[in-house]
């Protein structure tokens, strides 16, 4: 096949993944706002918050890996017609998303306690406690709106959870500039104030969500009917075997990106407030290579109910393509800018807290080249991963996830970070090379999936 074949497929999936595109960056923009805010009053409650967060955000990639089920199960019957497949589908997993989001906030809830043996500095800790307490709670509407983000993604209906996210940004940089500051007749809350603002406005999501989708004359009638006692062990089983190890595999990830948090913060508060400023902005650039990950496990879930293997490679490849050559384009602009956009971060100009900050600048700016060398292969994995649960494959993924995060990633990082000079640096190379490592294997593992299929099939047909 030639280049041709791939790039002519760009349209179709830009016009599917930009609206999914912005509602991540929503998501992102969420904590960029609390880290920029919380920033200008203090290392230390920028530590707070990214530990704090950092609980919240294992958690919350369970519930949102888990609700990535969702998404093939729906395109794969959107594809074929089958209404009642879908509406089945929807229910379900709404249902499951809910459960799964009580019992998210819980186990956060009651594990807040670990903080006190994780070797943080005792200042952050103190803050992070009763801010984890608000945050977690945010856990529960978040995971209900994936619910029904994942199902209008599934009919290719994108723009929902764009515009909910967007507005939602607006009710929480509102909120979060009235109650951190003390703005007017409202308290000062401090960070305290960063975790109201969240939770409010993810409660506002999945309010959005519901009504907007309800109204809508196509999807409207995947509303009706709904009722407890039309839950069945068969549909719960199925969306369960793609949903726990889709979360597993997140997990496994996120997780990974966290014990950088709880390393950077073992080497101190310094090395741990630039983790956060670091990972903030590569967040941010991930977030086009997540939602062309979803785009993938439309367009692969679609042409997996076609029976189109041929086709479906095609379209995989073409997005493989294009997210490799966006995270060129974003390698280039932190290695440009690795030196500025850390200053956004902090307030330089205070005389109080110079010293500090400049140290946190330093090591940020640093970490910012390692987040320029890791951008092609985070957005590589990301994507092939989307195609894999386009194709329903989820388990060999998750255990690739593993290996590549917690065999390879994790020891080197804690070698690199704790046992060398490198320090914060070390932690991230650690990074960088168990995301290699999965984007490696995921590829390998799509390209023997899609060639099987496409064998059978020729079989088939003979």
């Amino acid at each position: 096949m030639n280049l041709k074949q791939y790039t002519q497929e760009f349209s179709r999936n830009f016009q599917l993944a930009y609206p999914i595109i912005l509602g991540m960056l929503g998501h992102t923009l969420i904590g960029l706002v609390d880290n920029i805010m919380v920033g200008k009053l203090g290392a230390t409650e920028l530590a707070a918050v990214s530990l704090g967060n950092s609980f919240v955000f294992i958690a919350m990639s369970v519930g949102i890996g888990f609700s990535t089920a969702l998404t093939p199960i729906v395109a794969q019957n959107q594809a074929t017609n089958n209404t009642d497949g879908v509406r089945s589908t929807f229910h379900h997993g709404l249902v499951m998303c809910t459960l799964m989001g009580l019992l998210l906030f819980g186990l956060v809830y009651l594990s807040k306690s670990a903080i006190q043996f994780m070797d943080q500095p005792a200042e952050v800790v103190a803050m992070a406690s009763p801010f984890i307490d608000i945050v977690a709670f945010s856990l529960i509407p978040m995971v209900m709106f994936q619910g029904y983000k994942q199902f209008s993604d599934g009919m290719s209906m994108t723009k929902y959870s764009m515009y909910a996210i967007i507005i939602s940004n607006i009710i929480h940089f509102v909120i979060n500039y009235l109650l951190i500051y003390g703005i007017w007749i409202f308290p000062k809350l401090g960070i305290m104030g960063a975790a109201i603002g969240t939770v409010s406005s993810r409660i506002f999501l999945v309010l959005y969500m519901h009504f907007q989708l309800r109204n809508n004359d196509k999807l409207k009638e995947y509303f009706k009917n709904f009722s407890l006692k039309n839950i069945e062990m068969t549909m719960v089983k199925k969306i369960a075997a793609i949903g726990v190890p889709s979360s597993l595999q997140m997990f496994f990830e996120v997780a990974l990106f966290v014990s950088a948090v709880w390393l950077c913060g073992s080497i101190g508060k310094t090395s741990q407030a630039a983790n956060q400023i670091a990972l903030n902005l590569a967040s941010a650039t991930f977030m086009f290579a997540s939602g062309l990950s979803v785009t993938s496990m439309i367009r692969v879930g679609n042409q997996k109910g076609l029976k189109n293997f041929t086709y479906l490679k095609t379209v995989a490849r073409s997005i493989f393509l294009l997210a490799l050559l966006l995270e060129v384009g974003f390698a280039l602009f932190f290695i440009a800018l690795n030196g500025i956009l850390p200053q956004f971060f902090l307030d330089m100009e205070n005389p109080v807290l110079q010293v500090e900050n400049r140290e946190v600048l330093h090591i940020a700016s640093n970490l910012l080249l390692i987040a320029a060398v890791f951008q092609l292969s985070d957005g590589l994995q990301a994507v092939v991963l989307g195609a894999l649960r386009g194709l329903q494959d989820v388990k060999i993924p998750a255990i690739i996830a593993f290996i590549a995060y917690w065999v390879v990633g994790f020891p080197t990082s804690v070698y690199l970070g704790l046992y060398t000079d490198l320090a914060a640096v070390g932690v991230w190379i650690g990074l960088s090379i168990g995301l290699t490592v999965a984007a490696i294997l995921l590829y390998l593992r799509f390209n023997y999936m899609s060639k099987r299929l496409i064998e059978q099939q020729e079989i088939a047909e003979v």
